[in-house]
């Protein structure tokens, strides 16, 4: 195979490349950002109040919009004002969906990251370096994220732990899902039995010594018991549960957990498959 050394191209300088060209390719193919499999909503939208936005992208599965903003050459201060503004328009007028920021530039300074980080962790912000390369008569765009959203990893028990007693749940359900909840808590003996059950105001999870950890949690409701099972979404957990009877909701990417409706024919029916996943779970969850 034949080494070509690649010349790097200043997009802002070109003559045949500019940042409608950049803008294009990124709408055409929105993986190419390293954001995930994105879809493309909208581009040069006009703004109440003034303004218009490069391009809107979107993820279907976390139901979040990326307002991006795309500049030639060196970001500047105008740069991260202008999308900060952009962002912030755009939630406040879609509400229903989570938004982040992006700003894409072909330098971004070490003083402009400075100024960036100031706001991350307060607004959900990224920043992308591109480059351009070309090697014969082909060209190639090179797209490097120099600063991530800062996300919280919160644990539910933080947030959410407000104790509880049994009592409450049996208002909140029934007796007979709280049997239930017990009934399984006890079928998971081999990976629950040093815990005890603690009841919290929104969910039942597990502790030992005064202690959380929640690698599994319950949500008993009028019907049917809800199982948290904290383990990360990977093909084999997904086959095992697909391949089952198993009344399976939506995976929760912010908690990293499979949610599955029991009831009580689970308790025979799939109590192997579940007691496996839950065996799973004690073993990767944070001890």
């Amino acid at each position: 195979m034949e080494y070509r050394k690649p010349e790097v191209i200043s997009l802002k300088n070109s003559t045949e490349y500019n940042e409608k060209w950049l803008q294009a390719r990124i709408e055409e193919d929105p993986s190419i950002l390293g954001l995930g499999e994105l879809d493309f909503r909208d581009t040069e939208k006009m703004l109440v109040g003034g303004g218009r936005l490069d391009t809107i992208l979107y993820d279907p599965e976390e139901k979040r919009r990326y307002e991006v903003e795309i500049q030639l050459g060196k970001s500047d201060e105008s740069h991260i004002i202008r999308t900060i503004e952009y962002w912030d328009i755009e939630r406040k007028r879609n509400p229903q969906y989570n938004h982040c920021a992006v700003i894409i530039a072909e330098d971004i300074t070490s003083r402009f990251l400075n100024v960036i980080s100031l706001f991350n962790g307060y607004i959900p912000i990224i920043a992308i370096q591109v480059k351009a390369l070309k090697v014969g008569d082909t060209i190639s765009l090179f797209f490097t994220k120099v600063l991530d959203e800062v996300k919280f990893e919160l644990l539910e028990e933080d947030i959410e732990a407000e104790p509880v007693d049994v009592k409450y749940w049996e208002s909140r359900a029934t007796k007979e899902m709280l049997k239930l909840t017990d009934s399984f808590f006890k079928a998971f003996s081999d990976s629950t039995s040093e815990y005890q059950l603690k009841y919290n105001k929104h969910y039942i999870g597990l502790g030992k010594n005064n202690i959380a950890n929640n690698f599994i949690s319950f949500l008993p409701r009028k019907k049917v018991v809800i199982l948290h099972i904290k383990l990360e979404k990977t093909e084999d957990v997904d086959e095992i549960v697909n391949n089952s009877d198993i009344d399976t909701l939506s995976y929760d990417k912010q908690w990293k957990q499979y949610c599955l409706r029991l009831n009580e024919k689970d308790l025979e029916n799939n109590i192997e498959i579940l007691t496996d996943l839950v065996r799973r779970a004690k073993s990767d969850y944070r001890n």
